[in-house]
C-alpha cells in the first residue's frame, strides 16, 4: 500500500476540491481520470519528472547538450543525492505526471533571534501545455507553499519566466525591491 500524503485535488473544470490524506493506488487511478492530484512525488516518478524537464527545454526551443538518456541519469543521481534538500511536488492525472515543482530547502546563517533557520527556492515549475489554464499550476504552488510552511521555512523565492509572473503573484509572491539577482550562467 502506498503511504498517505497530503494531496490537493483539482477537477476537470479547474476547481480545487480540497485536500485528501489518502492517495489512490495505481489500480484506482482510472476512477479519477478527471481529477488532478497534487502531492509529494515518489522516488520512482523521478524519471517521469526528468522527462517533463527535458520536454520543457525542448518545447521552448532549447538544444540539449547531453542525450536524453544521460540527462535522465543525471536527474536520477541529483534527486538521490539531494532527497533531503530538494522536495519534488507533482500533479498527476490518471497516473500521468502533468506538472511539477521542486522546493529547494536552503539552511540560513543562525541569528540571535533564531538559530535554526531555513528558506526555500521554488524551482522548475512546469505544467504540460494541455493542462495549462486549468488551475494545475496554482494547485502545485499551493502544495509547495504548504510544504514550505510544514518545513518551517522563513520565506520562499522564485525565479520566474516573464509569462509566469502573474501566476506567482496570485499564489502569494510579491515583487521586492530588496531581492537582487546576479546571473552567471549563460544558458
Amino acid at each position: 500500500m502506498l503511504p498517505c500524503l497530503q494531496s490537493t485535488i483539482v477537477d476537470s473544470s479547474g476547481s480545487v476540491g480540497g485536500t485528501s490524506r489518502a492517495r489512490c493506488p495505481p489500480s484506482c487511478r482510472l476512477a479519477s481520470m478527471t481529477k488532478i492530484v497534487v502531492r509529494d512525488a515518489e522516488a520512482f516518478e523521478t524519471e517521469a519528472i526528468a522527462g517533463l524537464r527535458w520536454r520543457w527545454i525542448v518545447d521552448r526551443g532549447g538544444v540539449p547538450v547531453v542525450s536524453r538518456k544521460d540527462f535522465v541519469a543525471s536527474m536520477l543521481a541529483f534527486a538521490a543525492a539531494n532527497e533531503h534538500t530538494h522536495h519534488r511536488i507533482v500533479a498527476v492525472r490518471a497516473g500521468d505526471i502533468a506538472g511539477m515543482a521542486w522546493l529547494a530547502v536552503l539552511p540560513r546563517v543562525p541569528s540571535p533571534r533564531a538559530t535554526d533557520r531555513a528558506s526555500g527556492d521554488v524551482q522548475c515549475v512546469y505544467v504540460v501545455p494541455e493542462e495549462r489554464n486549468s488551475r494545475v499550476g496554482s494547485s502545485i504552488l499551493a502544495a509547495t507553499f504548504e510544504k514550505a510552511r510544514t518545513l518551517g521555512l522563513e520565506h520562499l523565492t522564485v525565479h520566474s519566466s516573464p509569462e509566469s509572473i502573474h501566476l506567482y503573484e496570485r499564489a502569494g509572491f510579491i515583487v521586492s525591491p530588496r531581492a537582487l539577482f546576479a546571473d552567471f550562467a549563460e544558458r
